[in-house]
């Protein structure tokens, strides 16, 4: 039973850690254009 009272908090900071981390990244435009950099190799300068 206490490695249930230890998990579980755990677990819940966790997911708070990566849903904070994820939406900071999506507040600076990190996912905004995923097409366009992977199209760029195949520009001709």
């Amino acid at each position: 039973m206490s490695g249930v009272l230890l998990l579980i908090p755990l677990s819940v900071g966790l997911g708070a850690t990566f849903a904070w981390l994820f939406l900071r990244a999506a507040r600076q435009g990190q996912f905004d254009d995923l097409d366009d950099e992977g199209r760029r190799i195949f520009d001709e300068d």
